[in-house]
Parts: C-alpha cells; structure tokens; sequence
C-alpha cells in the first residue's frame, strides 16, 4: 500500500470545498429540526450521562415513542456545535464538510490496497464528488454516517496490519479494530457491519483463498484425509476473536434499546406491513432501485417514504425485471470475485462487500425500517461503487485504442457530478426550498404536499399551506396526519367549524382497539396528538369543557405514558377551576418525565392558584435547576419574590430578572419590574432608568408611564412628571390615579386651579363615586372662594364616606368659615399650601404594582404538528394588571396614609387662619 501524499490530499480537500461551500449558507431543515433545534440534550445544562440514556432525537431510549436510534458520539459533537456559535448553523454545515473531506482521504488510503495510485484517486474523487452524498453533507443529521464511516474505515485498516510475518498474529490492530469498530457504532449503527468486511478480506485477501480452495479443504477435513493447515487456524482464531466482539456489542445494543424495535407505521413504510409476496417482491426491487441512485443520481428526493415507490403485489409487474438483472449482475460479479484468484477479482470482491454489507441494516431484508429509500444510507455503499468504476475505468483505459475517450469520460462524469452536488446544496437552503425540489420528483408522497405545507405554516402563510395540506389528503386519504395539519390550519384561520370537522375525519382513521392487544404498539404515538389538538380546539367554548376533558383522559387510557395529555388535562382543570385536579395531572406527567423544566413551572402556577407561594416558589426553582435559562420561570419567580415583601429576596429577584431580560431584551416587562424592585429600594435614578428603558420598547405602556411620573412627583421633579402625565392620558383618558396625580400637580406647581378641576371632574364623570376625586374638587371649589359650593360637596362627600374623618373636620372649618364670613370680610388665603390633593390617595396604594403581563401564565399545549415537525412549549402572557394588594402594598398605603393626614393638619391650620 503506497502512502498517500500532500498534493493527493489537497487535491480532494480542494474538490470538496468546491462541491460544498455553498452548504454553508443552508439551515437546519427536516429532520435537523427535531435533531438540533428541539434536542435538548445539545445545551450545557442538560447532564452529559444524558447522552447516553437518549436517542437520536433527544427522546429517552426507555421511552416506546424512542426511534432506537442511538447513537451519543454523534450528538455529542452536535453538542459542541452548539457550545461554540449555539444554533448558528454555518458551523454545523462546516464541520459536515469537514468531515466529509476526511471521510474522502481516509477513503484513498483504502482504495491504495485494492487499486493503483491513479485509480485510486478517481475513486476517491468520485466518492467526494457524488451528487447521493449531499443529503448526509449537507443535512446536518447527516453526520452519522460521517462519523461513523470515519471510524469505519480506521478500523479496517488498523485490521489490514493484523498480519504479521510468517502469518503470525499482531493483536494489537485487532483490539485496536474491535476498539474503533465500537466507536462507529456509537457513531451509527451500521459502523458495526466493519467486521464483516474485515472478515472477507481476511479470508479471501490477506490469507488469499478462493472458494472453490475453501470448499475442498472443508471437503478433505470433513472426510478425514486431511487437517487443516496452521495458517488456516490463525485465520480462524482471528475470526472468532472478531465475532465474539461483534456478537458482545450486539448484546449491549439489544439491551441499550431494552430488546424493543422502534415503532413505525404503515406510511413510513408500506411495504413492512403488507403480505406475502408483496413484502418480498417490494424490497428486493428496493435493492435496483438504490443501485440505480449510485449509477444515475439525476432525480434525488429527500424523502422516499409512503407512495413515492408503489407496491409491487404481483409476480407480472414489469419491475421484476429490474430485480431479476441486478440479481443476476451481481452474481456474476460476485461468482467472479470468489471463484478466480488474481488481483482484479480481489478487488471486484471488496468492492462488493463495500457495496452489500453496510446496506444491510437499511435494506428491510431482516428487519423493518422507518424509511422505503433513504439516500444518506448510501454513503457508504457509494464507496463500494466507487472503487468498481474506477477499476472498470482502469481495465478501459489500458487499451490503448479507447485510452483518450476513458479519459474523457470520466472527466465528463466527474464534472457533472460535482455541478449536480453545488446544484443539489441549494436545495437545502431552507424547507421549502427542500420539499418543492422533491415534489418535482415525486408527486405521490403525502408527506411531502403535508411538509411543503409545514414551511409555509412557518412563514404564517396560512392560506397556501392548506392547499398543499388538503392535496395530501387527496394524495393519501387515509393520512391521519395530513388531515390534522388541514384541521390545524383552519384553526389558524379561525375556521373553527371546518377544523373541528378534519379532527374528526383523523380521529375516524385512527385504529380500533382489538381486545387483548397492546394499542400502543400499533399507532405512531403523534397520531394520538389528534385527541389533543381537537379538544384544545373545543375547550374555547365554555360550555364543552367536560367534552375536552373526556378526549384528554381517552388519550390517556389509550397511552398511560402520553405525558402531553397530562399537561394539557391540567391546563384544561385549572380553567374548571379544578387546581388540585390539575396538581395531580401535572405530578402524573412529572412522574414520567422528571426533567421538564415546563412541568415543574407549570405545578408551580397551579401552588399560585392553590395560594401556595412558597410551594409555588421551589418549584420555579426546579424548572430554573433544570433550565436555567427558562424564561417564564425567571421572570414570574422574580414577580412572586417581588410581591412577597420579603427584603432578603429582592436581590435574588433582581437577578433573575436581569437574566430574563438578556434573554428577552425586547419585554418591556423586565425593564419595568426592574424599575418597581428599584423604587422599593429607593434607588430613584436607577428605577427612572429602568422605567425609561419599558417606555422606549413600549411607548403606551401604561403602569410604567404611571410609575415613572409618580416617581418624579415624590422626588420633588413634578413638572417633569406632567409630559409623562400627558402622554398617559393620551394613551389612557380614564386612567383615574394619572388625573388625581395630574390635578395635584397643576394645583401645587402649576397653580392651574381650572386645569386641576378638570381633571377632577372627568374622573366624577366616570366614577361619581369616587371619593379621592369628589373631595379634591371640593378643595378646587374652596380655592375659588365658593364656601356654599364646597360645603354642598363635602356633605355629599362624607355621604360616600361617612367613616373618612378628615373630610368631617374639613367640612366643620368651612361651616366655621361660612359663619365667620357673615361677621367680617373673609381672609386672602396664601396659595402655597392650599390642597395636598396628591396626597390624599388614601383608599388605594399608590403605585400601579402591576406589569402588563399576568405573573401566573401556565405553559400552554399548542396543535401539535405531524410529520417530523416538533413543537416549542412557550406560554405567552396576557395584559392584564395585578388585581391584588400585597402586604408590602398595604405598608406603602399606611405609609401615605400618615403622610396625608400631616398635610391635611396643615391645611386646616391654613383654613383656621392660623
């Protein structure tokens, strides 16, 4: 095996750059979505061990809804991905294109044992080239197949040096083989198939043995004339080595997987559940139709699943014959390769192994899978092909006759090809880029119309995506997805009638219980997202609550382990009023799942609603041990911290919220409880900050308008407090606290008697009981020297409010005054200190204590999607204020109070003429 140089390396580097530089600019689109965006176990905060106890997707193996697919290694370079720029893609794009250049070199090193230096390199080009690979390049879930076919080839070269002189053995390649063959298969479970070709080319390679020479020792030992030779046993030892170390990783990947196969449905694959022989006659014409993608990658399609390659149910279909040839090509490669020694049939061999052995797990023969055709399975087999063309080409080439058109050939095919793989990247630039692409391949795929519809969903292009929505319905009618994404749609629509009808049409679809067999096993466990989207859709209407309730706990009886029922049972229960009941479904659910931060956060509202605040506080502690960066935990945790009065709890509740709004930074919400933490710690300059920043993002945002003037109002800055006033009312003309502090305002600074009785007859006019209103405009109507107005006014003042005593003294100085005024001519009175209106708000705290948002918003269940579309759990919070005074809002009452009854004594020391 000669070694490979610099320029060789550069050559395939550079050729990959060129093929793949555009898949930096991809996104992350199908299944990247569910294997990076909603994959949990990429953030730092989720425990490493956890990569080990999940699959794929996230999803734990113990779980029935797992895929099975395990494989950490390859999440856990997801991982550091996502430590370095997040969920950024061009990195993940990158590191694909880089291994996918290694996987190419690695790949020339292999060729170099079976091909000369030339033919080796247009093998390797080719393989790097080759327009079937984009989708395990250029789809970031892809990488499996990267990584693994990494350590795949190390392994089987690291085995190619177990030969040492004389035939001896050299064990440490082996352990090192059975080492990095463990690796692979962490990386993908294929990785595992190594062995098989390390034994090959053992047997057939390394030891050089033909079939014919196996067949007659067996013979000869068989009958007696004859042992076997030495060398032959050192074969066998190194073989059974080989097997029982494949047959122990076997064992623990049964046991990882708890001896369970993932479960698929008929529209992943039709063919797994149909009958004899249509079953047979289906995935033995799979095998021509993959072959067919390696030799002529023209029309590639991203997915291959339910009618995109229809069942083939009779022995007269015209496919047959396409069975039929591959099989008989491949025999006759294959009786070539075993039968005659010599180097061409040595390779021809590898080249077959390479071809047939990494597919079998993906091919359907021994087990089902959850795909019909998958292009990214191919990228190992593809090298296989690779090294027969370019050993085809070789065996042309040598004649001189056709040496230039070889040349040119191939020159015209490895050209095409790398066009074809720049041309196919920009196909995956987003998904709806993807999906059209394969609907012009394919037009009976249901899932496609249904994630062409998704994209648009995506882009709130509601009205478009039904469309493609209702033509997969008409693709496949029996697709119980396809008509929850229609019902979906017309709920976005506001189409309530017409959504309830398409839930009903997919729960119609879903299969009946048959007496004594396991439901689960036989639905894929999203179609039973159908009993939830319908009754979150019914449960608007008040008065089928209970209706909703039902499909809740019918869903449940069906899959005891559905944990989204139990969080949407106790969002509905806690709308009936029901919290203990809803306590109980959310501990259900934790039971099942006790690392959802959005469980936790969701049990600590319903301790809200119980009046349970320190109950409710550990448990947004949970959700906050668990995510730390859960928003609606750090921000409603703050808001409980905040209302307890609690002084020893403001600093942590500042830095929760400081967390929320570098999170956040748009909410104005933080920035406004920020402000009201600052204010209850007298820091006036850093809450004017904060309140300044809410009104920035937020110009009408009433309680910071509100807070931000009472503010100036109490650090003797009135006047700047006014334009804040105005705007205010601007914004909110009944705001009542905004025209008392405004009267108060223009009677004390302004002295704009006439302003401040207009305020205070505008909030008679919405509230003619109001008492801080009515007593103020007896104040304006004493200023204006009407003794006889005010008097009247304070009589029906005290009426409202016979227990008020100050505004009994105030209406016996005025009688004093009326008596007096009869006797002598009435005093000027000085204007300086005539009202204190602001300072009699008396009845109610001052400050408006409450942020636009409600501080109790349960997490709530959105229309789940189908069709390897996830869903992101996020609550958003309605504009409400808080209804409630707290004990440190009773203190700040008392506290104005006191400070009103000192300036009413002034007032009567002034009205008494003192």
């Amino acid at each position: 095996m000669a070694d490979i140089n610099l320029k060789e390396v550069t050559l395939i580097v550079g050729v990959v750059t060129a093929c793949y530089w555009n898949s930096l600019f991809c996104g992350f689109v199908f299944d990247d979505v569910s294997a990076i965006l909603d994959n949990k176990d990429l953030h730092p905060s989720t425990p490493l061990k956890t990569l080990f106890q999940n699959d794929f997707w996230g999803t734990p193996m113990s779980e029935e809804r797992s895929h099975k697919s395990y494989r950490p290694l390859t999440v856990l370079t997801f991982r550091l991905n996502y430590l370095f720029s997040e969920l950024k893609p061009m990195s993940y794009h990158l590191l694909n294109m880089i291994f996918h250049a290694a996987v190419s070199v690695i790949f020339l090193k292999v060729c170099r044992l079976f091909l000369d230096n030339k033919s080796s390199v247009i093998a390797s080009l080719l393989f790097a080239v080759h327009p079937v690979h984009t989708e395990a390049v250029t789809g970031v879930v892809g990488r499996a197949e990267l990584l693994s076919s990494i350590f795949f080839l190390a392994a089987f070269l690291s085995y190619t040096k177990s030969k040492g002189p004389d035939n001896s053995i050299v064990w440490t390649p082996i352990a090192l083989t059975v080492f990095l063959v463990a690796v692979a298969t962490l990386c993908k479970e294929q990785g595992i198939t190594v062995v098989g070709i390390c034994c090959v080319y053992e047997v057939f390679i390394a030891q050089g043995y033909t079939l014919p020479l196996l067949c007659t020792t067996a013979g000869q030992f068989l009958r007696g004339k004859g042992g076997i030779p030495f060398s032959m046993l050192q074969t066998l030892i190194k073989l059974i080595v080989l097997m029982f170390s494949t047959l122990l990783l076997v064992v623990i990947r049964v046991q990882v997987i708890q001896s369970q196969l993932p479960v698929f449905t008929r529209f992943d694959n039709p063919a797994a559940v149909s009958p004899t022989p249509t079953r047979q006659l289906t995935f033995n014409y799979l095998l021509p139709v993959n072959a067919w993608l390696l030799l002529n990658p023209s029309e590639l399609c991203c997915d291959w699943t339910m009618g995109t390659i229809p069942l083939i149910e009779s022995f007269l279909d015209i496919r047959n014959l396409a069975t039929f040839t591959f099989f008989c090509f491949l025999g006759a490669l294959g009786v070539f390769s075993l039968r005659y020694p010599g180097d061409s049939s040595k390779t021809v061999l590898m080249a077959l192994c390479l071809m047939a052995l990494p597919f079998i797990p993906a091919s359907n023969l021994f087990f089902p899978v959850g795909f019909v055709v998958a292009e990214r399975v191919l990228y190992v087999p593809s090298m296989g092909f690779c090294i027969l063309v370019a050993h085809g080409w070789q065996k042309i080439s040598n004649k001189s006759v056709l040496k230039k058109l070889s040349w040119v050939c191939l020159s015209m095919v490895i050209l095409t090809h790398a066009l074809k793989t720049l041309h196919r990247n920009w196909d995956w630039e987003s998904e709806y880029t993807l999906f059209m692409s394969a609907l012009k391949v394919n037009k009976n795929n249901a899932k496609l119309w249904n994630n062409v519809g998704h994209a648009l969903e995506n882009e709130k292009n509601f009205e478009r995506a039904l469309k493609y929505f209702l033509q997969a319905t008409h693709v496949q009618p029996d697709d119980i997805g396809a008509h929850m994404n229609v019902g979906r749609t017309y709920k976005n629509l506001n189409r309530t009638k017409e959504a309830e009808e398409s839930y009903m049409m997919a729960k119609s679809l879903m299969p009946q219980i048959i007496p004594g067999k396991k439901y689960a096993a036989r639905i894929a466990p999203n179609h039973l997202n159908v009993y939830i989207n319908l009754a979150n859709l019914i449960r608007a209407n008040e008065s089928r609550l209970e209706e909703a309730d039902q499909l809740y706990r019918q869903a449940i009886s069906m899959r005891p382990d559905f944990k989204q029922a139990y969080i949407s049972r106790g969002e509905l229960l806690l709308k009936m009023n029901k919290p203990l009941k809803a306590k109980e479904a959310y501990l259900k659910a934790l039971e099942l799942d006790r690392n959802n931060a959005d469980l936790w956060y969701n049990l600590a509202i319903v301790h809200i609603e119980l009046k349970e605040p320190n109950e409710a506080l550990k448990n947004f502690n949970h959700a906050l041990e668990l995510n730390p960066k859960h928003k609606l935990a750090l921000f409603n945790s703050a808001i409980l911290m905040q209302e307890s009065g609690e002084v020893k709890l403001r600093p942590e509740a500042r830095k929760r919220l400081l967390s929320y709004i570098n999170e956040e930074p748009q909410d104005a919400n933080g920035y406004f409880n920020l402000g009201m933490l600052a204010m209850d710690d007298k820091k006036d300059t850093e809450a004017e900050m904060w309140m300044k920043k809410a009104i920035k993002l937020q110009a009408d945002f009433r309680s910071a308008l509100f807070n931000l003037a009472l503010l100036y109002s109490q650090t003797a800055k009135e006047l700047m407090a006014l334009p804040i006033l105005e705007e205010l009312l601007r914004y909110y003309p009944d705001h009542i606290k905004g025209l008392i502090l405004k009267g108060d305002i223009l009677m004390n600074q302004k002295k704009d008697i006439l302003g401040a009785k207009k305020c205070f007859e505008k909030i008679l006019e919405m509230d003619p009981s109001n008492v801080q209103g009515k007593h103020n405009l007896c104040v304006v109507y004493f200023e204006e020297k009407d003794l006889l107005k005010a008097e009247r006014c304070l009589v029906e003042t005290l009426a409202l409010a016979p227990h008020e005593e100050y505004i009994q003294r105030h209406l016996n100085i005025v009688r004093d005054k009326i008596s007096s005024s009869s006797l002598i001519e009435q005093p000027v009175f000085p204007a300086a200190k005539t009202s204190g209106v602001g300072e009699k708000i008396l009845a109610e705290n001052v400050k408006e204590i409450g942020s636009e948002p409600r501080p109790t918003q349960i997490i709530k269940t959105s229309d789940n999607k189908s069709q390897s579309k996830s869903n992101k759990q996020l609550g958003k919070i309605t504009d409400k204020e808080t209804p409630h005074k707290t004990t440190k809002d009773i203190k700040e009452i008392e506290k104005k109070r006191v400070a009103a009854l000192k300036r009413l004594e002034e007032i009567e020391r002034i009205l008494n003429g003192e």
